[in-house]
């Protein structure tokens, strides 16, 4: 007997990574790699991909000037916009070490600015940062530049020079409309200030705007998330990313401010999700998967459309680059063979750079195996399907093959002799799909301790 959505979301409901990367941040060999090793392999990547594909940035600008409870980012909290310049002017030396790698100019296809705040930095600082990363490397004739922006202090001018640079993409934080909510997360900001930043941007000539919404906040209910919605319709922007919070108290203690009692519980939370997909779709929006809805002609949409979406440490883009740089404090870099993550402390950060090499917090260099398991995982995310291959099934364990049949049965998954394909009820359980995948979560041991938010 099959059962219920509710039946499944029970059992589905424990911690999951969110697949930004296999293997996830968790799941890294221990060791921290040489600066040498980690250069040869980007250097490596970019001799094999930047011609044709180009590169994409990922620029972490972590400051903010209050601290947003619910936020599981790498933020640094302060008013004194006297950090703006130091701390740039390390990214850009830290920038100018990879530069002295590559042998030739670099054709940058991505870039993002992400935070943190990055509206916390001045519009003429932020003007200083990109050309500074532009002045020694070209553009991809197909480009796409975006930024993260904060409703309540993105200016017209902010949006004015990064138009002018090339970003034709905004995303802004707007979590929920409901002021108890609002109140409980620090999170204060009138539907009138994001009303005044949307139509500023979309008067200016950008071609994307994206809000940020989370459903299972504290003190959220049907009502609440109904009426952030109805909001949401009023402005209509072309993507919309509905994320399920991620309660992790033990990692960020800022969420301490409430308690577990002011969430939602498992059940709840679903049907929250299930009304904010019942009225995104009303509204026209296409699912494009893993809490990403966009409108049709979008070019997230298409990109779904022919199957030619990527997921990387910036989730969902249309980019099918090789090499991510993150630069900044915390950032993460992958080079197609490897990942690092940055120092996650501004000083730190600061520190290394000065001292003229790379922030090296951590890293990993990926197997023939995970390679193999990293392609599996995109496809399933990104597509909603993996062809089986000998390589593949070589590599997935034997409980493995039970937990397939299992998910069949339960209708989230069709498997054939050729392939495997995500239903559309499977859809909200597609991370615990990949999880049947990852060996290396299989393998570590979390009793002792819970790294990840749950999966629902």
């Amino acid at each position: 007997m099959k059962l219920t959505k509710e039946e499944l979301i029970l059992q589905y409901n424990v911690p999951a990574p969110r697949y930004t990367s296999y293997p996830t941040v968790p799941c890294w060999e221990p060791q921290t790699p040489e600066q040498f090793q980690w250069m040869q392999v980007v250097e490596r990547t970019f001799q094999e991909t930047n011609a044709e594909k180009g590169i994409s940035l990922y620029i972490h600008l972590p400051f903010c000037e209050s601290l947003c409870t619910y936020c599981g980012c790498n933020t640094r909290i302060t008013r004194n916009h006297g950090v703006e310049l130091g701390y740039l002017e390390a990214v850009l030396k830290e920038w100018a070490i990879y530069l002295q790698s590559f042998g030739e100019i670099p054709i940058i296809r991505e870039l993002h600015l992400g935070g943190g705040t990055p509206t916390f930095f001045s519009p003429e600082n932020l003007s200083l940062l990109i050309e500074g990363i532009f002045r020694n490397a070209s553009i991809h004739p197909e480009h796409e530049f975006s930024f993260e922006g904060h409703p309540n202090n993105t200016t017209t001018s902010h949006l004015q020079v990064l138009y002018d640079l090339g970003f034709r993409r905004v995303s802004f934080g707007i979590q929920d409309f409901d002021k108890k909510v609002q109140r409980t997360i620090n999170r204060i900001q009138p539907f009138e200030n994001v009303q005044r930043v949307t139509e500023a941007a979309r008067k200016i000539g950008y071609a994307s705007v994206n809000f940020d919404l989370i459903y299972g906040l504290p003190f959220q209910t049907l009502a609440s998330i109904e009426d952030t919605i109805n909001k949401v319709a009023l402005l209509m922007p072309d993507r919309i990313a509905f994320y399920s919070y991620a309660h992790v108290p033990w990692i960020k203690p800022g969420q301490r401010s409430y308690t577990e009692k002011d969430l939602p519980d498992d059940v709840k939370k679903r049907a929250l999700y299930e009304l904010g997909l019942e009225k995104f779709k009303a509204l026209g929006y296409a699912d494009i998967g893993m809490d990403h809805f966009a409108l049709p002609g979008d070019a997230l949409h298409l990109a779904m459309l022919n199957k030619s979406l990527h997921r990387n440490f910036m989730g969902y883009t249309t980019c099918q680059t090789d090499l991510l740089l993150g630069l900044g404090t915390s950032s993460i870099s992958d080079a197609k063979y490897a990942y690092l993550q940055n120092h996650k402390k501004v000083e730190d950060f600061k520190n290394s750079i000065s001292d003229g090499h790379l922030a090296i917090h951590k890293g990993h260099f990926l197997s023939e195996e995970d390679l193999l398991i990293k392609e599996c995982i995109l496809s399933i995310i990104c597509r909603g399907e993996v062809l089986w291959t000998p390589q593949l099934k070589e590599v997935l364990p034997f409980e493995s093959h039970y937990q397939l049949l299992q998910m069949e049965q339960e209708g989230l998954i069709i498997v054939s002799a050729k392939s495997l394909q995500v239903t559309e009820l499977g859809k909200a359980f597609v991370r615990n799909i990949c999880m049947v995948f990852d060996r290396r979560h299989q393998e570590m041991n979390y009793h002792k301790e819970q790294v990840f938010s749950k999966a629902i």
